[in-house]
């Protein structure tokens, strides 16, 4: 399906046709038409799929041309990170341009006493979108700096990502304050218990919508390195001394380990940056900057930057640690080969690992390589065998040290903006009809 077949607005075509969106995917074609009918939606779809899209679009379109309140907030949307939250506020920027009095303002915690003003100061206003963590709109919602009674448009996204930082409890403290007349729609990468029970309790009558988890990009060369947590260190070192491998991320899973490979690696001479969540928020922003603009070549960094943000010439992906949830996994080497490039991801797996691999393995659909480590890092353990339990037996032993208003060009245009969906070639009017 095309946008223009979708029933909004010609300014959200003219801007959508400005950032080179064409044709709908698979969660816009399903969500954007129910959205538009005011019904509460409970959307399953990961991160690169165009969920931001999918509720943007027929929530722009309502506000630019619906009967809603000049000096109100008329939409929340809930984001778990404030990258997350600038991405969004930047999507409704470009999807917003040719509209004409439909405004937003990003708050999110992290910053200073200044922005907290500056913020303040919007949301008393009424800005029509509010994009906000949920932590600092509390802050602003117990300062009553903003009142919620007019929201007409509840907007949840990742909403698994929130719970999983502990959100539940401010998401339903947040909820309490909203009018009961609201569209709630909720997106989330998976449907664990825990988000089940609070579609419970915030959706009326949803329909659901779900995409199924895409697997990785056929250009990624995936390997895991079967080792011990001993020879961890060694083998990222020979890793990154590939000459040609200068755009590289590195997961771990704490911000403690984080730093420590960031000083670790930094003394072996690698050009490295630390991303994680004791960072300011400007610190998080010029560290991203730097590894944008390639004057940091290896960015080491916890979840936190694994959904919702767009570096599209990543040529490798390391998880230091073997991510626990497999989905996980797959948004973790998404990051490498997009836009149709090559790429590469390896996973250090310990035996206390195992089973997170071959759970792993199982959501992919594929066995992943598992060569021989690079020279001077030691043997790696012995292949199991027996059925998955046996293996997560004999794994589980110990551990070992290891040795335009109209006419204007439009600004994604001139900043020359990565998007996640390219134009393709369409058939001619005529063809589409027949």
């Amino acid at each position: 399906m095309y946008f223009d077949e979708l029933n909004i607005s010609d300014e959200l075509l003219d801007a959508l046709d400005a950032m080179n969106f064409e044709q709908c995917t698979p969660i816009q074609e399903q969500a954007i038409p129910k959205i538009l009918e005011g019904r509460d939606l409970m959307g399953i779809a990961q991160t690169g799929t165009g969920k931001t899209a999918a509720y943007l679009l027929p929530v722009l379109d309502e506000l630019s041309h619906g009967d809603y309140p000049k000096d109100s907030v008329n939409c929340i949307i809930m984001s778990p990170t404030r990258e997350l939250a600038q991405q969004i506020d930047q999507q409704v920027e470009g999807f917003a341009y040719y509209l004409n009095g439909v405004s937003s303002v990003a708050v999110y915690g992290g910053n200073d006493g200044i922005r907290f003003e500056q913020e303040r100061k919007g949301l008393e206003l009424g800005a029509d979108i509010i994009i906000a963590t949920p932590g600092r709109l509390i802050s602003h919602l117990n300062g009553g700096h903003i009142n919620l009674k007019k929201v007409s448009f509840f907007i949840l996204d990742e909403a698994d990502r929130m719970l999983d930082m502990g959100f539940y409890d401010d998401i339903m403290k947040i909820t309490s304050y909203l009018s009961e007349e609201r569209q709630t729609i909720m997106f989330s990468a998976t449907m664990p218990d825990n988000i089940l029970k609070l579609a419970q309790n915030i959706l009326h009558d949803p329909i659901e919508v779900k995409i199924a988890v895409s697997k990785p990009a056929e250009k990624i060369q995936q390997q895991a390195y079967l080792c011990y947590d001993g020879m961890k260190d060694r083998i990222v070192e020979k890793v990154l001394q590939q000459d040609d491998l200068d755009r590289v991320i590195l997961f771990a899973s704490s911000k403690m380990k984080v730093k420590e490979l960031s000083i670790t690696l930094k003394r072996k001479g690698f050009n490295v940056g630390a991303m994680h969540s004791d960072l300011e928020q400007r610190e998080r922003e010029e560290m991203m900057l730097a590894f944008k603009n390639r004057r940091i070549n290896i960015l080491i960094a916890t979840d936190i930057v694994s959904r919702g943000i767009d570096i599209d010439d990543i040529q490798m992906v390391i998880n230091y640690d073997a991510p626990r949830d497999p989905e996980d996994y797959v948004h973790r080497i998404g990051r490498t080969a997009r836009a149709n490039r090559e790429g590469q991801a390896i996973t250090l797996v310990t035996p206390k690992d195992w089973h997170h691999l071959l759970k792993i393995e199982q959501l992919i659909e594929k066995e992943i390589d598992k060569p021989a480590l690079p020279e001077g890092c030691g043997e790696k353990p012995q292949m199991p065998t027996g059925n998955a339990s046996s293996k997560k037996r004999y794994y589980g032993r110990g551990s070992h040290r290891g040795s335009r208003k109209k006419g204007q060009a439009h600004p994604s245009a001139q900043r020359g903006k990565n998007q996640s969906q390219h134009k393709q070639s369409r058939p001619p009017k005529a063809a589409q009809k027949s």
